[in-house]
């Protein structure tokens, strides 16, 4: 039976919320409700609204750096200031989580990135355009780790690789669709009446708040805090959980993530994080730029390639959440990963359209598909009482490093070289070195349930 919290009688915050019947069924057992598939739908939303946001950027920046009159080194430093901004955002919405819950904090993260997008449609300075990319992304980052979070803390362990990879294949979808947007709205309107576009997707924060439950993991966390202090107020003995809890509680969420039972999980999350961004770094913002340029693709094209590219990578996402489930999650990083390693090598040596199209399409299963097994460790490997923290130290190290500090490496290669070609081809490296490291220092955790794999 796949129970969803720590053993105990109910507290009192727990009480208030079985009220409701969204809760109960995702308190009570291991049965997949209705309610289930809410959180499952909502956080597919966002993922999805969140890979059209991301990936909008990438295909207008040809059009936005000659909108803009920039180079190329130019448009990359304002586009790792915009992206070192919005690491903090990928640290401070889990933190918040902690504190304040995982549903809230997803509604208003949603709202947020969907409706600053349409402000950047009539910027016209590049840096008050860079101020306003900054709060995008200080709001898109949150995504990351909250839809994770409540799907991991809500849904049965024995699935909870297969749906958390569905959720994060939704992101897919997203980039299809800036593709749709790419090659029928930039191509005709401009990049500007594109932006606007994501407005709408504020109204998927009112659907989570209106259909998806607090998550019991969290609200029992609350209770367990309420509890232990009473205890303590009136001067009874705590039990050797209890005071070994309350002894790691007493640091600073940051501080618990580096004390002797957490070092070894933080490094690994933090570890497969840094991969996950470098190898998605070094090709996804680059893509559309080196086929702008280097191939000579028009918008419309690359945006139709972006959409078949998006919808093949689905497959990866969803296979690599059924082998995670089924096999393991390391099975899944390996499949992955060796798929993704060798087609995006034939890609980077493609000498026509054809080979373009085809090995373009094939790398995107396992270039997208190891991002699958990567979101379900980095939400299952923490505690509850840091699981929000936790995630939010790991993604936030890793968009320094992939996002912010290897562009520097990307771009030097093309700009010594005059051509991308040098920086892909170190994506097959870096996706065996990440092979490596799932190989020797990842543990499993397929079918295990959230108290079973940390306290």
């Amino acid at each position: 039976m796949d129970a969803v919290a720590e053993p105990g009688p109910i507290g009192p915050l727990e009480q208030e919320y079985r009220r409701s019947p969204a809760f109960r069924a995702v308190a009570d057992g291991d049965t997949v409700t209705r309610t289930h598939w809410h959180i499952a739908v909502a956080n597919g939303l966002g993922w999805g609204f969140d890979g059209m946001d991301g990936v909008i950027f990438a295909l207008a920046s040809p059009l936005i750096i000659k909108d803009f009159g920039l180079t190329v080194p130019e448009y990359r430093t304002g586009l790792q200031i915009a992206l070192l901004i919005g690491i903090a955002g990928m640290y401070v919405w889990p933190w918040l989580a902690d504190r304040y819950g995982r549903r809230t904090l997803l509604a208003l993260n949603i709202a947020m990135f969907s409706l600053m997008m349409p402000l950047l449609s009539v910027t016209y300075s590049w840096p008050l355009f860079v101020a306003l990319r900054s709060g995008v992304n200080f709001a898109l980052n949150g995504e990351w780790s909250l839809g994770s979070m409540l799907v991991a803390e809500t849904w049965p362990a024995r699935l909870r690789g297969r749906v958390i990879g569905i959720n994060r294949g939704t992101w897919c979808f997203g980039a299809a669709l800036a593709g749709v947007i790419a090659t029928w709205v930039i191509a005709t309107y401009g990049w500007r009446i594109a932006f606007a576009v994501p407005a709408v997707v504020a109204l998927i924060g009112v659907y989570v708040r209106a259909k998806c439950p607090e998550s019991p993991y969290w609200v029992r966390l609350q209770d367990r805090k309420h509890r232990i202090g009473q205890a303590q107020a009136r001067g009874q003995l705590l039990s050797a959980e209890d005071r070994d809890w309350v002894a790691k509680t007493r640091n600073r969420q940051l501080t618990q993530l580096f004390l002797p039972d957490m070092r070894r999980k933080t490094a690994i999350a933090t570890f497969i994080a840094c991969c996950s961004t470098t190898i998605y770094g070094t090709v996804g913002g680059w893509m559309p730029l080196y086929l702008a340029q280097e191939r000579h693709w028009a918008t419309a094209t690359y945006g139709k390639f972006y959409i078949a590219w998006g919808l093949v990578g689905f497959l990866g996402l969803l296979l690599s959440g059924w082998i995670s489930d089924r096999f393991g999650r390391r099975p899944a990083f390996y499949v992955m990963l060796a798929q993704g390693a060798v087609f995006i090598t034939l890609w980077v040596f493609a000498t026509t359209d054809l080979e373009l199209w085809v090995y373009g399409l094939l790398w995107s299963i396992g270039f997208l598909g190891f991002w699958g097994p990567s979101m379900v460790l980095t939400a299952e490997i923490f505690p509850t009482r840091i699981r929000g923290a936790g995630n939010g130290f790991a993604w936030s190290v890793a968009w320094l490093f992939g996002f912010v500090l290897w562009p520097f490496v990307a771009v030097g290669l093309q700009q010594s070289t005059g051509s991308f070609a040098a920086a892909f081809l170190l994506i097959p490296v870096a996706m065996a070195f990440m092979a490596a490291g799932v190989w020797w220092f990842t543990p499993e955790y397929a079918g295990k349930e959230l108290d079973q794999i940390s306290l």
